[in-house]
């Protein structure tokens, strides 16, 4: 039986979340996440536990259970003007930190620092933390997945499976890699086979596809062409359940202090909440579903 038929939906359905990372970054996107959830522009999203404005997210979201709200399990810091390190503050992770005490900056710096007890012991306390500021975590992600070995292949895909599965989290991890998609390697396909049978092993919902467009703003893009590639990526969505990702913002001098694509950022909050893009939904017969959908699975199978 495939993922959408154990949802209840006939298998050539073609089942999607939105998710807008990021969330808990900053001022700037908190106020675009909320506002997106609000007006049911996008399914879920998911906060980056580490940063400075992640208490703010996680209250609201906590006072907005009805709001499918997860953990970006957060392990890089890829901005010189703005940094965060670990949640962890009463066990050793320094194989996690550079000598200022910050992430590493890059997914491939992390991967060959990173000792797995570590990653472990921040993977649960991020958790925690968002279940003591009153969440209740609807799902997991990973911010520029430094935990899937895409870099150098070391990955912590055990790791993170364990804790998602004491937790009882779905996980973002596709079973099936749309290299075309943009988010996924095309060396990633045998390792997301692998995975994904530990995930089945463990209990843990996966999806069966992951799609984004492009995280920075590329040569000569506009909204309109930008509105033409998300009209197309829609088009084509295969049956099963599919997540596409943004990072939507609003665009202010905050962001602006420290982010490299803020325009692309603003793109992205605009882009559901356009007319064109909704209808396109609509017309393609798509059906917007939840990782709330995917947790009560998850949950009713253990």
């Amino acid at each position: 039986m495939s993922l959408a038929q154990e949802l209840g939906y006939n298998a050539d359905d073609r089942l999607l979340i939105i998710n807008a990372d990021d969330y808990g970054l900053c001022h700037s996107v908190n106020t675009a996440v909320q506002q997106l959830l609000t007006e049911g522009a996008i399914s879920s999203a998911t906060i980056m536990m580490p940063c400075g404005w992640a208490r703010e997210a996680a209250l609201w979201s906590a006072a907005h259970p009805g709001h499918d709200v997860g953990v970006h399990l957060t392990f890089t810091s890829e901005w010189s003007a703005y940094s965060w390190g670990p949640v962890s503050n009463d066990s050793d992770v320094t194989s996690l930190t550079t000598a200022e005490g910050y992430f590493h900056p890059d997914v491939r710096s992390f991967e060959l620092h990173a000792e797995s007890e570590h990653v472990k012991r921040e993977l649960t306390n991020q958790i925690e933390k968002a279940i003591k500021l009153g969440m209740k975590p609807t799902h997991a992600d990973n911010h520029m997945g430094s935990l899937y070995g895409l870099q150098t292949g070391k990955h912590f895909m055990v790791e993170v499976l364990d804790v998602c599965a004491a937790y009882g989290l779905p996980f973002r991890l596709p079973r099936y890699v749309q290299v075309e998609s943009g988010v996924a390697p095309p060396e990633m396909e045998e390792q997301a086979r692998a995975v994904a049978a530990l995930a089945d092993a463990k209990g843990i919902v996966i999806l069966d596809y992951l799609l984004g467009l492009p995280f920075p703003l590329q040569e000569g893009e506009s909204f309109d062409s930008f509105k033409a590639d998300m009209k197309q990526l829609l088009t084509s969505l295969k049956p099963g359940v599919s997540e596409l990702i943004i990072h939507p913002s609003n665009v202010t001098d905050e962001l602006n202090a420290f982010h490299r694509e803020p325009v692309k950022r603003g793109m992205e909050f605009d882009i559901f909440r356009d007319a064109d893009v909704r209808k396109t939904i609509e017309e393609q017969g798509i059906k917007l579903i939840r990782w709330s959908d995917l947790q009560r699975l998850q949950r009713s199978r253990t």
